[in-house]
């Protein structure tokens, strides 16, 4: 598989990565077994770059990530893992902790449960308001020193708060929403980064299953499924969603691939610093995810996916209004 290196200071990667998130919650029940022989069906195929957070089902995704590389020798994959997001007993969110006392409070156990002595990329999940970013970044820099990370990345964060924490310690790479139909980045985040030597790893490159192809007005409706209570999913803005799939399809079609294969390739062709990340359960998910780089998108194929998906065509947001309050990313820089 391609390689692809996360910005100026970051590590070399797989030209695409796996998210393992929905292998433990939100996107409903999820079979272990199948889980964790999707990651050893990943790595298989080239993929190096696993991303989870310690916050995934409280621990458990980081053991089940263990679990599925206990045979695996550590230096053949790169782990990226967010922090500082705080749960309840119930699952639900609490809020940010990324002062530095709490951080190496959160590393400790995300090393225990992962079963390792470094974690590649280590980042804040979200920007926690009351700490500075400074004095996150600063505390992160020790733990680079330490040898317990070995590169710091961001998560949504806006174009001011990469600068300031990039002036701390270089920055490896931002993980932030990137599709077709989620296109925020482009606003001024994307040529920060650039400036500044920082890679992008896309989640959402499919909308979490929006725009893949496979999903319809049915879908998520057995078992717990949080994108049911996302406005992207819901009444009218589901069917206007669903309608511009449907364009997606007629170019996959003319193309010679599936919707999903054209929207992971769609990602990817925008910059060779950028690495979608994709969230396969299932290993005949991953396949046709694996399938993407293989789809050669043309100018004139380009254009017609420009035409198709102009910036901001989807119809609401792409969290609710409480979660969208603490996206950095959504903030308009200053300069």
């Amino acid at each position: 598989m391609e390689q692809r290196k996360l910005g100026s200071t970051g590590p070399t990667v797989s030209a695409l990565g796996l998210g393992c998130m929905g292998m433990s919650e939100v996107y409903g029940p999820a079979d272990r077994g199948e889980s964790i022989a999707t990651v050893h069906a990943a790595l298989d195929a080239g993929i190096t770059l696993l991303d989870t957070g310690d916050f995934y089902a409280m621990g458990h995704n980081e053991m089940l990530v263990r679990e599925a590389l206990k045979d695996v020798s550590r230096e053949k994959v790169q782990i990226s893992v967010k922090f500082g997001a705080l749960r309840g007993p119930a699952g639900e969110f609490a809020g940010m902790d990324t002062r530095p006392a709490a951080t190496k409070n959160f590393l400790a156990y995300s090393l225990q449960r992962l079963g390792t002595d470094y974690i590649d990329v280590y980042r804040p999940a979200r920007l926690d308001p009351n700490i500075p970013i400074e004095e996150t970044i600063g505390g992160l820099a020790d733990l680079v020193k330490a040898g317990y990370i070995r590169h710091i990345g961001l998560s949504e964060a806006g174009s001011d708060t990469i600068r300031r924490a990039h002036a701390v310690h270089p920055i490896a790479d931002l993980q932030i929403e990137y599709s077709l139909i989620e296109r925020g980045i482009e606003r001024g985040i994307l040529k920060t980064c650039r400036e500044l030597g920082i890679g992008i790893t896309a989640y959402g490159v499919l909308a979490r299953g929006l725009i893949s192809g496979h999903w319809s007005k049915d879908s998520g409706k057995t078992g717990r499924d949080y994108r049911l209570m996302t406005p992207r999913f819901q009444g009218a803005n589901l069917d206007a969603n669903l309608a511009l799939v449907e364009s997606l399809r007629a170019i996959a079609t003319e193309i010679g691939a599936t919707p999903a294969q054209v929207a992971i390739a769609w990602v990817a062709a925008q910059g060779k610093e950028i690495v979608p990340l994709v969230g396969a359960r299932t290993r005949n998910r991953l396949t046709e995810a694996l399938g993407a780089t293989k789809v050669t998108l043309t100018p004139a194929h380009l254009a017609a996916l420009a035409k198709a998906f102009p910036p901001d065509v989807a119809s609401g947001t792409r969290y609710a209004a409480e979660q969208m309050a603490h996206l950095d990313s959504e903030k308009p820089a200053t300069r």
